[in-house]
């Protein structure tokens, strides 16, 4: 067995296990879905045990023995990425971070603390994406992402998570025209939008937007009515929420596998948070 089929197995592995889904795999991966099935039955081969129950549908279910696999090949191709990196930037002795970031962090407070850590930890390269809470908590959880901030408690058996600093929501634009500007339901300020309109038995028409900044632009030209962070609030019409409505930022980020360079970096960040 040559360790470069084993690891092109684990990797389809580690997605379809992600996704339960053979075909989401496939496209993940760009290989055919009969590529995909194949190389889940030769790993199941090499194992002696089954990894999937094929139920006929579109989403598999994943066997006590995958539930193993699947953590150990999160620690395998985490360690082989650090070794990657490692032997590559050797003599610049350089650190990748990926952060993750939820839509109000990102746009708001994220700018003035990058500033900060590009200067505080110049061997370290950063790269931000931005995604709702619950899609940060994931990609942490899976690897993708090394620190993690989000607007909601989320939490996961091996994830650390830090209470960095308060966020005050409002209520902003006009709320007699509407409609209501709501993020999706993974999103930070979602259950706190979801209560106002329950408390209020407010029942008129609504309007998802799946991005932060794009109900701030329609709040600007007097379209519509949300509930967001007062950090956002500069230059709309906005009236302040009472103290349930005000909430926290949080750091997460996994409990086990990360570089010193990377504690020391969210200890940084923890320290920052107080000033």
């Amino acid at each position: 067995m040559e360790v470069i089929t084993m690891f092109k197995w684990l990797e389809t592995f580690k997605v379809v296990y992600e996704t339960k889904n053979f075909s989401k795999a496939s496209e993940i991966l760009f290989i055919s879905q009969p590529t995909v099935s194949s190389q889940i039955k030769q790993l199941e081969n090499e194992f002696g045990t089954q990894l999937f129950i094929r139920s006929g549908r579109k989403e598999v279910l994943v066997t006590p023995q995958a539930e193993i696999l699947y953590e150990r090949v999160v620690d395998l191709m985490d360690d082989w990425d650090k070794l990657y990196q490692a032997v590559q930037t050797n003599q610049q002795q350089i650190v990748r971070c990926v952060i993750g970031a939820s839509h109000t962090f990102a746009n708001y407070v994220l700018p003035t603390l990058l500033i900060q850590l590009h200067q505080e930890f110049p061997q370290i390269r950063f790269s931000v994406r931005m995604m709702n809470s619950l899609e940060v908590l994931q990609a942490v959880e899976h690897h993708t992402v090394d620190i993690g901030f989000i607007e909601k408690p989320l939490s996961a058996p091996n994830i650390k998570r830090f209470s960095l600093m308060e966020d005050q929501l409002v209520l902003a634009g006009d709320t007699i025209k509407g409609p209501w500007l709501v993020r999706e339901n993974t999103s930070g300020v979602y259950y706190y939008t979801k209560r106002f309109l329950e408390e209020k038995d407010i029942d008129g028409p609504v309007m998802e937007v799946q991005n932060n900044e794009v109900i701030v632009g329609l709040l600007k030209q007097g379209f519509g009515c949300s509930l967001i962070s007062e950090l956002a609030a500069e230059g709309i019409a906005h009236q302040r929420l009472d103290d349930s409505y005000k909430r926290n930022f949080y750091l997460i980020r996994r409990k086990a596998g990360a570089s010193a360079d990377i504690e020391k970096c969210a200890d940084f960040i923890c320290e920052w948070s107080k000033e």
